[in-house]
C-alpha cells in the first residue's frame, strides 16, 4: 500500500542521508516512476525532503537526519511494532514490515524485531472457522478505499441468497474482532460486514466521498444507528436468583436485574433485537426463567414448547422407532422418504 511506501521511503532517506531515485526504486522493489512520484508526495505533504541535481546528486532530508526517526523515540518504536506484527499476515505486508526494520538505526533494530515477533494473531475460532473474510477481500477491499476505486459487491445476509450491488469504499472499521466496510450506496451510507461478503471486484470507476466525510465520525453515527437495533425490544421476566451468571454469559450488559423476589428469585430485563430472538434464547433455561412480557415472547416460547415436545415427547423419544427398532407401536413411526 502507499502509505507503507511512503514511511519505508523516509526511513530510507533518514538511514542512507541522499538516495538517487534508482536506489530507492530497488529497495522498494517499485519502478523509478514510482518513487520519483512517492518523494514528490512527501516533500508536498510538508516533509522536509528536497533533490539535488548533477553529479553525486539526490534526495535528502533537509538537515541530513539520519537516526532520529522523525523524533520517535525507542519505547514509540515498540509499540509501532507490536501493533505492526500481529497485522504481517500477508506476504505484501511483511515484506514491507522487514524493510522498515531495515530501514531503522542500527541501535534500534534488535528492540523492533523483537517487538514485531511478541505477538500473533488467529482469525479462525475454536472450531477453526474464519472470524471474519481475510485474504482477497479484505486486501482487495483496502486497495479500493485507498485508490478510491467502486467495487461490485456480493453479500449475503444471514437466512437469505447473495446479492450484488455496486458500492463506494469509504473506510474499514473493526469492531469486537469482527471487520466491516463503510461505504457509500444508492440508499445511504451502510456498513457491511467483511464476513459475509462473497466476492469483491473493482470496476474502476472512482469513489464520490460525502463533502467532509470523516471516517471515525461516519462509524459512530452507523454503529449508534446499528445498536438501537439491536437494542429495539425488551423482554420483562423472572429469574432464579442462581441463574444470573449464566444470563451474564448470554446477555452481557443487555440484561438488567431490576430487584430480589421472594423464594430466591429475581425480576430481570433483556434487551435486544426482537422479543422472539431474546424468547428463543431464554428458552434453553427452561423453568428456571419465567417470561412474563410482552405477549409475543410468550407466544413464541409456547411455540417452540410444542416443537420440541412434539420431537421429544412420549410420541418421539425413542430413537429405536426413528431407527425402524422394535420400539412397538406406539412408538412407530413412518419413515421420511429419500
Amino acid at each position: 500500500m502507499r502509505a507503507d511506501r511512503l514511511v519505508a521511503t523516509l526511513l530510507f532517506l533518514q538511514t542512507r542521508g541522499r538516495v538517487t531515485v534508482a536506489e530507492l526504486a530497488a529497495e522498494l522493489e517499485t519502478s523509478e516512476r514510482t518513487a520519483r512520484r512517492d518523494l514528490e508526495a512527501l516533500a508536498a505533504s510538508g516533509v522536509p525532503v528536497y533533490s539535488q541535481r548533477g553529479r553525486g546528486g539526490g534526495w535528502s532530508l533537509v538537515g541530513g537526519a539520519r537516526t532520529d526517526l522523525t523524533g520517535l523515540t525507542a519505547d514509540e518504536i515498540r509499540a509501532l511494532f507490536l501493533i505492526a506484527g500481529p497485522l504481517s499476515t500477508t506476504p505484501a505486508s511483511r515484506t514491507a514490515l522487514r524493510k522498515l526494520v531495515r530501514a531503522l538505526p542500527s541501535p534500534l533494530r534488535s528492540g523492533a524485531e523483537a517487538a514485531s515477533r511478541a505477538q500473533i494473531s488467529d482469525t479462525l475460532d475454536w472450531s477453526r472457522s474464519p472470524v471474519a473474510a481475510q485474504g482477497s477481500h479484505l486486501d482487495a477491499l483496502r486497495h479500493a478505499v485507498v485508490d478510491g476505486i467502486q467495487v461490485r459487491l456480493g453479500y449475503a445476509r444471514p437466512g437469505s441468497p447473495a446479492g450484488e450491488r455496486t458500492v463506494h469504499p469509504l473506510g474499514l472499521a473493526s469492531k469486537a474482532g469482527a471487520e466491516y466496510l463503510v461505504a457509500g450506496t444508492d440508499r445511504g451510507m451502510r456498513i457491511f460486514r467483511l464476513s459475509r461478503i462473497t466476492h469483491v471486484e473493482p470496476t474502476g470507476a472512482p469513489v464520490v466521498r460525502p463533502d467532509g466525510f470523516d471516517l471515525a465520525e461516519a462509524w459512530r453515527s452507523l454503529a449508534a444507528r446499528m445498536e438501537d437495533r439491536m437494542l429495539s425490544a425488551t423482554v420483562h421476566a423472572h429469574a432464579d436468583a442462581d441463574a444470573e451468571p449464566v444470563l451474564r454469559g448470554l446477555f452481557g450488559s443487555r440484561l438488567r436485574i431490576m430487584g430480589p423476589l421472594p423464594n430466591s428469585r429475581m425480576e430481570i430485563e433483556v434487551d435486544g433485537p426482537s422479543v422472539e430472538v431474546v424468547a428463543a434464547q431464554m428458552a434453553g433455561l427452561g423453568r428456571r426463567v419465567e417470561v412474563l412480557a410482552p405477549p409475543k415472547a410468550r407466544q413464541r416460547l409456547a411455540s417452540l414448547a410444542g416443537e420440541l415436545a412434539a420431537l421429544y415427547g412420549p410420541a418421539g423419544n425413542d430413537p429405536t422407532a426413528a431407527a425402524g427398532g422394535s420400539g412397538g407401536p406406539e412408538h412407530s413411526r413412518t419413515p421420511h422418504p429419500a
